[in-house]
Parts: C-alpha cells; structure tokens; sequence
C-alpha cells in the first residue's frame, strides 16, 4: 500500500528548506545583487517544475488568471531577498510571517484556533524586536510586502491545488512569477548571471527555497486549511533564525530563543487540534 507522509510533515519540510535555501541565497550576494538571486531563483525554479510536471497552457479566461495571481504573489513573496540586504534572516522572516499569521486569524473560527495564533503572533514580535535599535525601515517594508504577498501565495496555493490534481498550475505560475523578476534581476546582475558559480548557486537556492517547498505547500493544502498552514509556517522564524546562525554567523539573543519557545509551542497545538479539511472533490496525493 502506499502511504502519505501527514500533512503537518509536509509543511515542516517545506519550512526547513525555504529557510536553508533562503540562508544560501543571502550568502550569494557576495555574488550577485539580491534581485539577480532572485531571478536565478524562479528562473531556475521554472524550469525545474516545467520539465517536471510538463502543464498545458490554461484554456479559459478563469485558469489563467489563477496562473497569474499565483505567480505575481509568487514573485512578491521574493521581497524578502532584497530585505534580506538589510536584515538578519530571523527577523526578515519574521516580519515575512505576519502575513500568514493574519491569514490564521482572519480564518479562525474556533477560541483555541486564535489562541494558537495569537500565542504565534506574540513569538513573531519578540522575534523581530530583539534588543539592539530600530531596524532599517528599508528592511522592514520589503520584508513586510514579501509577508502580503505570502498570505495572498497560503490561499491561492489551495486553490491552485483543488484546480488540478498535479503541480501543473503551481509550474505556470512559478514561471510566470520569473518572468515578472527579469526587469529587476537582469540590470541588476548584467553577465555575472551567466558566471559557472552563479549559475550553480542559483540553481541550489531554486530548488531549495523555491521547487521543493512549494511543491510541499501544494500537496499540504489539499489536507489542512490555511489558517493551519499559517500557524505551522510560524516555525519559519525559528529555523531562518538558527539557519542564520549557522550558516550565516547571526548570532541569537535571549528576546529570540523567548519567541522561539512561543512559536514552536503555538505550532505543535495548531498541529494537535487540526481537523482535517474536506476537499472532496480533490483526492490526497499518493
């Protein structure tokens, strides 16, 4: 018999990679401006998730405007690169959260669902106000737009996913996103984009923070509903702080591990409450 890993398992994995590929895209600004990841990102992504699922064009007005709002929130969703400039990656992501967190709230209808989230909300907070200054309100706006357009990325995805039973929408319009980041990554990164290491790298964050954890996200939304998805995507803080840490060197305050201790306890009550959404007229993915 073939069995599915559970749906709280996708995401988790989806959140585990976003945040590592995101910490490897930081590391190639060295590299490139962050709008040339960016590109190298989704264009890389395309071409992945294209050849993978190999979709036919929408053939009505209705599915090819999903393509394209899916893949304009898509590409806002990459926001938090050019933030990523001007802050840690915890806190960028963090900030990055408050969109799906609004998206958890706005669809609660139980107490314990808005307890979890606001318990999730208080975390994102202390997260993003470490002791140390203001932030750099460049920072903060780009990285507050990437978290607009990730709420906007938690709903369409489940439409996208109750649309078609494969990745073929998702593959549109991840393409559709690249096409919309080439005025901004082509000027910025010239023919470095064509450097063997560039490509390289860019493929890496493509498929680590890009074709993999979307294509988790989708399979996950056909099983849970957003508001869960949003709490259980409030780890993402945690693990950008962490993978920040690691591979980036930034370091972790006491105000960090406090929201932390917030997030990863409102993420495993969304995980231990959830009801399993009814879709059924979209078979879970085997």
């Amino acid at each position: 018999m073939t069995r599915t890993p559970p749906a709280s398992l996708l995401v988790l994995g989806s959140v585990v990679s976003v945040q590592v590929g995101q910490a490897v895209g930081k590391q190639a600004f060295d590299l490139v401006p962050p709008a040339g990841v960016v590109t190298l990102r989704l264009g890389f992504a395309a071409l992945v998730l294209l050849a993978l699922w190999r979709p036919r064009l929408p053939a009505d007005a209705r599915s090819a405007g999903l393509v394209v709002a899916f893949g304009t929130a898509i590409a806002g969703m990459n926001l938090v690169y050019p933030a990523l400039a001007h802050l840690p990656l915890g806190v960028a992501t963090s900030l990055q959260l408050l969109g799906p967190l609004a998206v958890a709230l706005a669809g609660s209808r139980r107490p314990r669902d808005i307890g979890w989230a606001l318990l999730a909300c208080a975390g994102v907070l202390l997260i993003g106000n470490p002791a140390g200054g203001p932030l750099p309100l460049a920072g903060v706006l780009l990285a507050l737009g990437s978290g607009a357009a990730m709420g906007a990325y938690l709903l369409l995805s489940r439409r996208a996913g109750a649309a078609t039973n494969d990745g073929s929408t998702l593959a549109l319009a991840v393409a559709w996103a690249a096409v919309v980041s080439l005025p901004f990554g082509i000027p910025a990164g010239g023919t470095d984009l064509l450097r063997p290491q560039v490509l390289a790298v860019g493929l890496a964050v493509a498929v680590l923070s890009a074709a993999l954890p979307y294509s988790l996200d989708l399979a996950a939304l056909r099983r849970l509903p957003p508001r869960t998805v949003g709490v259980l995507e409030s780890l993402e803080p945690v693990v950008g702080a962490l993978a920040g840490l690691l591979l980036l060197a930034e370091l972790l305050g006491p105000g960090r591990w406090l929201a932390i201790a917030c997030i990863t306890a409102a993420s495993a009550g969304a995980v231990a409450s959830a009801r399993p959404a009814r879709s059924p007229s979209v078979p879970a993915p085997t």
